[in-house]
């Protein structure tokens, strides 16, 4: 159980896919646990299903404040476009370092392994991820695999990965293991 953790979701202004924020919130909820929204600016994101708009939610902090000591864990929801900003902006990147650093859970599905590659921290590693990212994944010196989810803890923390939102569901579990571990 996640109760009493508080995870953070990290998701750039616009173009996170909009279920892979708002289920695994929702399971952390369940769970007992505080989900937080961080991003690169203030104010509000904008939520895709897939190419169109869907639905705005309110930032909790912007990593220009957030501190991963402050979190038990990290979720970094896809889409295609959130993860590519994310890995532009050296902030964002380093509060994603900074959970592999101190040894705290991560969950990442479908394009987020994208940060992933740009903190560095998928080398030796097993993941899963949309499938387009899988050659990405290889040239950064993870092991990847077309499988719902992998929970990889071959590091000084545990890494869980999906490949798309039909995989929510295992991933969601598997994310909240982690975090209640």
């Amino acid at each position: 159980m996640t109760e009493g953790k508080t995870i953070a979701f990290l998701v750039a202004p616009e173009g996170v896919e909009q279920v892979e924020l708002t289920e695994p919130w929702k399971a952390v909820k369940q769970a007992g646990g505080t989900p937080k929204l961080v991003s690169t600016r203030p104010g509000q994101i904008q939520g895709f299903n897939h190419l169109d708009k869907a639905d705005k939610f309110a930032v909790d902090e912007t990593v220009d404040d957030a501190e991963a000591a402050s979190f038990d864990g990290l979720v970094l929801p896809g889409g295609v476009a959130n993860p590519d900003h994310l890995r532009t902006q050296p902030k964002a990147v380093q509060f994603v370092r900074a959970f592999f650093d101190s040894g705290k859970p991560v969950a990442a599905i479908c394009h987020a392994s994208w940060t992933l590659i740009e903190a560095d921290v998928v080398r030796g590693r097993t993941l899963t991820s949309w499938p387009s990212v899988q050659t990405d994944l290889r040239n950064a010196g993870a092991t990847w695999v077309d499988q719902e989810v992998v929970v990889d803890t071959d590091a000084s923390n545990t890494l869980v990965t999906s490949r798309k939102p039909d995989d929510l569901k295992a991933f969601c579990q598997a994310a909240i293991d982690a975090f209640g571990a």
